[in-house]
């Protein structure tokens, strides 16, 4: 479900994928920023407004949701990675990937895509994985094929949903194309086989996430040939809404080390 900010935040623009929400030309590092199933840019709004001036936050934006409302949705992981990057700038700037449950494995395969020929010549300097997704959601019996019922179940198992969503067909209406089109790309996905980044990776939980336990979180470990941490903060899988502060401070301290930034 769309978790965005209640007022619509300032686009500064960065192209059709990308929202830059805070003016942060000079700053030396960029994150771009990947939200979940049936998420939007504007949820990266807090962490961007934390991060800034010192990190160029940049948030995605799928299509089909919000101001891309009336683009169809992708249901693909690849194609979604493809999207972000045609679009991501080429200036020769330091930059890092921040995902979030699906966003995670999207942030993943961009990196993948990058390692060789990305902005400058080069890869990600770090990836943050969020929200685990060590395993595909797929209901029993099931290969890629949802149906409303699995998806909403899904989300109410979850948590941090409002429940006045589960009882509401309008705001189900307008929510569940860009859902069923995001949990069809994780239902789909093919991870790669024994296949490493060269760039350092953070895995960040929520301690009473009931989806991805510490030591699922932890085979990201076996994604990367350089640094990893695993971090475990309290909350469920959405974690994020009420940790702003100790992601913003955990991405800052990792950039430093890794970008040689300054922090913000």
């Amino acid at each position: 479900m769309d978790r965005g900010t209640a007022q619509a935040p300032r686009n500064t623009g960065a192209g059709v994928w990308l929202r830059r929400y805070h003016d942060s030309a000079p700053a030396p590092v960029r994150l771009v920023c990947f939200p979940f199933a049936g998420g939007s840019a504007s949820y990266w709004f807090g962490l961007s407004e934390l991060l800034s001036p010192g990190i160029d936050v940049l948030a995605v934006q799928y299509p089909g949701r919000q101001d891309r409302h009336k683009e169809p949705c992708l249901e693909s992981v690849a194609a979604l990675a493809d999207g972000v990057v045609d679009q991501l700038p080429s200036d020769g700037r330091p930059f890092a990937l921040f995902g979030h449950s699906l966003g995670a494995i999207v942030a993943f395969e961009v990196a993948r895509r990058l390692r060789d020929s990305g902005p400058g010549g080069t890869g990600p300097v770090h990836l943050f994985a969020s929200g685990g997704l060590a395993r595909p959601y797929r209901p029993a019996g099931r290969s890629g094929t949802l149906d409303d019922a699995d998806i909403l179940a899904h989300l109410r198992a979850m948590g941090g949903t409002d429940e006045r969503f589960f009882r509401s067909p309008e705001l189900q209406e307008l929510i569940l194309p860009s859902l069923r089109a995001d949990y069809r790309a994780v239902a789909t996905y093919d991870a790669p086989g024994p296949e490493r980044l060269d760039c350092p990776i953070t895995a960040l939980i929520g301690d009473a996430d009931e989806r991805t336990s510490p030591e699922e979180a932890g085979t990201w470990r076996e994604r990367t040939g350089a640094a990893f941490d695993l971090r475990v903060l309290p909350g469920g899988h959405f974690y994020l809404d009420s940790c702003q502060k100790q992601v913003a401070a955990i991405v800052t301290a990792a950039l430093a080390a890794t970008a040689g930034t300054s922090g913000t």
